[in-house]
């Protein structure tokens, strides 16, 4: 602040108690807020009793409005002077810090506690990706969820030579060579615990579109080409991809077909001299799709379900998709109209399809999940923070038996979701790409369906926390509105809850011993 800050006292303040002449006091600062009363969208009137004109109105202010409000520069300018002798005791969250409130990050990595999971590189590398995701990603991820633009491509190149493109992908040969988060850690060091620490922390913003439009078509798209891509395609596309500079969906759903992905109809025919494919239908809900370069389809061919990966060119059209979060995450309809392709871009074996779609769904469903629960931790902290500031029938609203049940089972529903999140990715730590697609499909499916039911409940309740604020888009509850229209997403994408519950139950049927009975 340029011009000169006033030490005043609290009986000086009081003097200015009029409406021509209104000072108040907001934790230990004090602002002229006489020519802005009538700008106050609440109308002048809010400031004019006697409890808050002249007065300390710190309480007031917290119970309508978010702290960020004073930091914008119109407010700022607003202040005047400082209370003789009182320090402000009410921060805006450091870059990079991890948070003090009760359950707002994992137990694993808060302070005191201990985890068998993590250790101090994991510890450095959370700090390392939170700075980058406050200060890089967050003021981003804000401007355009409201926009509906797509990500700025200067935040996703700094994502690329962070290594955060890459890392997203997982642990693997792709590492090699590269520097990740400015060198706090090594490639070699890499893990799945590292991977999942940095799927919560890029999504910790709470901007649902946002998140999806964060490179998440390559997150999910570019495995099949790494694990079944010819080495040179593989090479060439993982090259362009993770350096920012080409992007890629995964295209499977179809109006026709979305879990049941036996019953995709877009077909591949090969041409009569066997060296091109020739693809025809259309794809609908591909996340990232309005402006991909490239695209892994799942085809019907002769012999069976193949995937192909198709670049942008002449025959394919993406029309964007209109839903209920951001046009930032750039959700399209495509067609695919007489593309010809090169039979070289098959990925895996022909008809070998089904394998190759399926054991990616593990990693796809595995990082929904860490978002998710890290998205219900968020809600659990908001809520938290407004029990705790805000005032009814004379008290604190934390001292309704109410209210501190349904915060009870918030609590407890993430931290569930966090601790079997947890164990699954520990499994996949110790499992390779063939084992993991053997054995934690259900159990994936079963983990993400509980998180999705589980999201879908806190979110119900904290709209009832938050009451009219928790489906108002702006001020107090406006994470809880986003998150409450948003969070049937998780729900949906990488297969419907239900299906992935029965799925981890068939699968559980099947493993069942002959020889056992009650």
């Amino acid at each position: 602040m340029s011009k000169e800050v006033k030490v005043l006292t609290r009986e000086e303040v009081a003097k200015h108690n009029r409406e021509d002449d209104l000072w108040i006091i907001i934790d230990g600062k004090v602002y002229d807020v006489t020519k802005f009363k009538g700008l106050h969208p609440g109308g002048a009137n809010v400031f004019l009793p006697e409890e808050i004109a002249g007065r300390d109105a710190t309480e007031s202010f917290y119970g309508l409005h978010r702290h960020e409000v004073l930091l914008k520069p119109q407010y700022q300018r607003l202040q005047i002077g400082v209370i003789e002798g009182e320090k402000s005791v009410i921060y805006s969250q450091i870059p990079g810090e991890l948070s003090n409130v009760p359950y707002a990050e994992p137990l694993g990595l808060t302070e005191g506690y201990s985890s068998p999971y993590y250790k101090d590189s994991h510890r450095r590398f959370q700090r390392a990706a939170r700075k980058f995701a406050d200060e890089i990603i967050a003021p981003d991820a804000i401007a355009r969820e409201e926009d509906g633009k797509r990500p700025s491509l200067h935040v996703i190149q700094k994502m690329a030579e962070a290594g955060i493109l890459a890392m997203s992908i997982g642990p693997g040969p792709h590492l090699k060579g590269r520097t990740l988060l400015y060198g706090v850690i090594q490639p070699e060091e890499f893990d799945r615990f590292h991977e999942l620490i940095l799927a919560q922390e890029v999504s910790r913003h709470g901007c649902r579109g946002y998140r999806d439009g964060q490179n998440s078509g390559a997150t999910i798209g570019l495995p099949p080409v790494i694990h079944f891509g010819r080495p040179e395609l593989r090479d060439r596309i993982v090259d362009e991809v993770l350096s920012g500079r080409k992007f890629l969906s995964l295209a499977i759903s179809e109006a026709f077909a979305g879990s049941d992905v036996a019953g995709l109809r877009t077909t591949a025919k090969k041409t009569p001299d066997g060296k091109f494919w020739i693809i025809n239908g259309t794809k609908k809900w591909i996340t990232n799709g309005t402006f991909s370069d490239y695209f892994t389809v799942g085809c019907r061919t002769d012999k069976g379900l193949t995937v192909i990966l198709v670049e942008r060119g002449d025959g394919v059209e993406t029309k964007s998709i209109k839903t209920s979060y951001s046009t930032a995450a750039g959700t399209a309809y495509i067609t695919f109209d007489n593309v010809k392709v090169p039979v070289e871009n098959t990925l895996g074996p022909e008809g070998g399809g089904v394998f190759v779609i399926l054991s990616n769904f593990n990693h796809e469903r595995w990082a929904m999940c860490c978002g998710a629960a890290r998205n219900m931790r968020l809600i659990v902290e908001e809520c938290l923070k407004w029990v705790n500031q805000r005032k009814a029938f004379g008290k604190p609203l934390h001292a309704q038996a109410v209210i501190r049940a349904k915060l009870a089972d918030m609590i407890a529903k993430t931290e569930a979701s966090q601790h079997w999140l947890e164990n699954i990715t520990y499994q996949m730590q110790h499992m390779d790409y063939k084992q993991q697609a053997k054995l934690l499909a259900g159990p994936i499916g079963l983990l993400k369906m509980y998180i999705t039911r589980s999201a879908q409940d806190v979110a119900r309740d904290a709209v009832q926390i938050f009451g009219g604020r928790g489906i108002t888009t702006t001020g107090m509850g406006k994470h809880i509105e986003h998150y409450h229209r948003t969070v049937p997403f998780d729900a949906i994408l990488g297969g419907a809850e239900d299906v992935l519950g029965d799925l981890g139950v068939r699968q559980a049927i099947k493993a069942m011993p002959k020889n056992v009975k009650l």
